[in-house]
């Protein structure tokens, strides 16, 4: 994301904001099932079907029959960048959207950026220019990087009115735990914030929550910075509150590749040049990055969704497995590939739309029988 002239007012906002509830929390990804009827055989069921991440199979998700995916995993050359800072580890520019595109959910690049301010050099390399591979931009809190980078992403945008910032301090404590579990050498300072706005583009009304993490590393990291698990979502306006259902099985879906993830530490330690080689480190690894996911989503899903769509553990009845999916609906369909069907109707039939394979899916019972 690059700079912008939008100015950021967001500490007054921050405070003012914690001091009240979130309004919005009730409403934010409560999606609208936007499938064209040829996508339903039978009203009120909503099929999902796994698909891959499009570029190196990074990852799987489940997303309604008939979206649409683009872009992907994304690598930076050191070699044309002008330096290594952000061509060590893969990057994600990943959209996913409704089939007539009014409801488009992405997720955007990490990208490391240099406050020069802390460096003897700092009159050499001006805001904007590059510093070893990464753009020099004075530290942006969550808020004021969300607001710039809405700036670059819709240059066009009119009638901007910002809705609510909520400040995300249970998510900013967890990526902490994460860098103390993971023994990152250079301590970090973390801001979370979720931005929800309203404009205009190109002649139609939307409405938008961009929610983005940002990890300091202080002096010691030499002025570097960055932000992390940038996502927005968007709809037309009034749509928005309409979202929540699907998102959240979108966001809850995230099958990591454990080959692509293997591939990925191991480049990344060749990259940066750090001596850790056994299986034992990439498998701590792996699972950390799986628990940080867990405990993010579900202090995101707490601000964001208040309860008001949450989750429900079922028994799959191929695998055996217990999993997790929505509990928007009252009943759930998977099949061996992974895909599943939800409906509210008692008498619906995967088999009566066409759909083979599928198996109902109960829900895990709390208290067993002895």
């Amino acid at each position: 994301m690059r700079r912008s002239a939008l100015p950021s007012d967001s500490s007054t906002a921050d405070t003012a904001s914690r001091r009240r509830s979130c309004p919005f929390e009730r409403r934010l990804f409560a999606l609208l099932p936007i499938l064209t009827a040829a996508c339903w055989a039978q009203p009120g069921a909503v099929h999902f079907k796994r698909m891959a991440e499009p570029k190196e199979g990074a990852f799987t998700l489940l997303a309604p029959v008939g979206w649409r995916a683009s872009g992907g995993i994304v690598r930076v050359n050191a070699a044309t960048a002008g330096g290594p800072l952000n061509a060590i580890a893969a990057k994600l520019d990943f959209t996913l959207s409704s089939p007539d595109g009014g409801i488009s959910l992405r997720w955007y690049p990490e990208t490391m950026f240099v406050d020069m301010r802390r460096m003897p050099a700092a009159a050499m390399f001006p805001v904007g220019s590059n510093y070893n591979g990464a753009m020099v931009l004075p530290l942006l809190n969550a808020f004021g990087y969300l607001e710039q980078g809405f700036r670059h992403i819709h240059p066009r945008a009119a009638g901007l009115t910002v809705k609510g910032r909520y400040p995300l301090p249970g998510v900013a404590d967890s990526y902490a735990a994460v860098a103390r579990f993971m023994r990152v050498p250079i301590p970090a300072r973390f801001d979370a914030g979720l931005l929800v706005v309203e404009y205009q583009d190109d002649g139609v009304a939307w409405e938008e929550a961009l929610y983005t993490a940002v990890q300091d590393f202080g002096d010691a990291g030499a002025g570097l910075w960055c932000n992390k698990d940038t996502f927005s979502v968007r709809a037309p306006a009034g749509g928005l509150a309409k979202t929540g259902r699907i998102v959240s099985i979108v966001l809850n879906s995230v099958q990591l590749n454990p080959r692509w993830v293997q591939g990925e530490i191991q480049g990344q330690i060749r990259r940066s040049e750090i001596a850790i080689r056994t299986q034992e480190e990439i498998a701590r690894l792996d699972r950390e990055i799986v628990e940080h996911r867990r405990r993010t989503n579900a202090e995101i899903n707490n601000q964001m969704f208040h309860n008001l769509m949450g989750t429900e553990e079922y028994v799959n009845p191929i695998s055996k497995k217990v999993e997790v999916g929505s509990n928007a609906w009252n009943y759930r369909w998977v099949n061996e590939h992974g895909e599943a069907v939800y409906s509210d109707d008692p008498n619906y039939d995967p088999k009566r739309s066409g759909l083979e394979g599928f198996q109902r899916s109960p829900v895990r019972k709390r208290f067993p029988d002895k």
